[in-house]
């Protein structure tokens, strides 16, 4: 039986029975086996040791949406709204992309996560294969999803359905249960009506949840109510998207009414501040949210409108401008961003075992480098990792228990042939 111990940790937990710990943690076959107080007296056993001195320690970040292929378009479209930006940038250049763009893509995105201590993250694309298969290689935990445009021919929307569904069929539970899947209808301003309950039927035969983009901007939902008669949380409602658990990304716009439903049927909400902004979107009412009892993580959304994948800065905006619009200095503290970046984020795609430091959780964790100088004095721990630290502070990270980065180096991915490969398909691609 392989174990590992970390010593002389300061481990931030995430747990608020007990938020800090200052001692070691033991490892075994991939879970937390103990999490304890003080100096760690060897065992005798065979274990591997970690000197935990001058790192603090917490779980890994989890992104719960992402479109991590659109590294490849970073940069191509700022400053832009998001229907000019969709139709005018992303679209066209989306349309050429082969599955190697994408395996290109996702890899350089998964290296950008990792190195910046992202355990999960949820991945909503095409040529999900490449994607998967990058995930397995690289030791990653990712809820994966097939996502579905159905602005086209009735025989292709079919075809699209059925690679959606073969997909999260075939990869569900993959890469030693690192892999979930959910079933993605893009939007319903992107889907039809019919549609969009054909996916809802393949969720239900499949037994799996639903990820959708849903009131992003006001735009949309005022379309949506011209066109169909209703808001965009009425309309899916009526649609059947929430009879499945259903995680909706963004909820910028939504009015009480409206957060009572998703209240209803326990929908969770990816709140994704960088991306919002960037794309004048809005700002989510997630004190709101909050109060009502929903659940609510946080999401980077693509590396094209956000333009990176640094969950710490995702939390600090969080924490930064609900009360820059609320004039509450209370509205997210800096405890609730961690949590919605970390717990709440595992509990919002069904990964009930992550997210938090606790024997039995599955081992995903990180170390920050805790003796720069942003990180002094030695006051509050979480008040620094959301209001001071960033991704470039991470050293370590393990998943499943499994180191992958070591010394802010990948031990999992070839980074100099990752990022070589990367810049000859852009280059590619933007000469096209």
């Amino acid at each position: 039986m392989s174990r590992m111990i970390v010593k002389n940790g300061i481990f931030v937990t995430a747990d608020a029975a007990r938020p800090l710990v200052k001692g070691y943690i033991a490892v075994e076959n991939g879970r937390i086996a103990a999490l304890e107080e003080g100096e760690y007296t060897p065992s005798g056993a065979q274990e591997e040791i970690v000197d935990g001195k001058g790192r603090l320690f917490m779980p890994g970040w989890v992104n719960t949406h992402c479109h991590a292929a659109m590294s490849l378009l970073r940069g191509i479209g700022d400053d832009l709204a998001l229907q000019v930006w969709l139709q005018e940038k992303m679209w066209p250049n989306e349309a050429k992309f082969t599955a190697q763009d994408v395996k290109a893509g996702t890899l350089l995105s998964i290296l950008e996560m990792m190195k910046g201590g992202t355990t999960t993250f949820v991945d909503m694309y095409d040529h999900m294969d490449e994607v998967a298969k990058a995930v397995e290689e690289s030791g990653m935990r990712a809820v994966l999803t097939r996502g579905v445009i159905g602005l086209c021919p009735p025989d292709v929307q079919q075809a699209k359905l059925e690679e959606a569904s073969r997909f999260a069929r075939e990869w569900n539970g993959q890469a030693g249960g690192r892999i979930t899947t959910m079933m993605a209808p893009h939007a319903p301003y992107t889907c039809p009506p019919d549609y969009i309950e054909k996916i809802v039927q393949a969720a239900h035969d499949l037994d799996l949840p639903i990820h959708i983009h849903m009131s992003e901007t006001l735009r949309e939902v005022e379309e949506n109510a011209a066109q169909y008669g209703a808001r965009p949380v009425a309309h899916l409602e009526k649609l059947g998207v929430f009879s499945r658990p259903c995680l909706v990304a963004h909820g910028v716009h939504l009015t009480d009414e409206e957060i009572d439903i998703l209240c209803r049927y326990d929908v969770r909400v990816s709140h994704n501040p960088g991306s919002n902004l960037k794309l004048a979107s809005g700002v989510a009412r997630v004190p709101e949210l909050l109060q009502a009892g929903l659940l609510v993580s946080l999401g980077t959304d693509g590396p094209a409108s956000n333009n990176n994948l640094d969950m710490f800065e995702e939390a600090r905006l969080a924490a930064l401008i609900h009360k820059g619009v609320s004039g509450d200095p209370t509205a997210v503290p800096a405890a609730a961003a961690l949590r919605m970046g970390t717990l709440d984020g595992a509990r919002s795609v069904w990964l009930n075992d992550t997210g938090m430091l606790r024997p039995g959780y599955k081992a995903d964790f990180i170390a920050l480098r805790s003796d720069r100088p942003h990180f002094f004095p030695k006051s509050d721990y979480v008040s620094h990792i959301i209001y001071s630290a960033s991704a470039g502070d991470v050293s370590d990270v393990w998943i499943d228990g499994k180191r992958t980065v070591k010394d802010g180096e990948c031990l999992t991915l070839d980074e100099e042939r990752i990022i070589r490969e990367f810049q000859q398909r852009y280059e590619a691609l933007v000469g096209s």
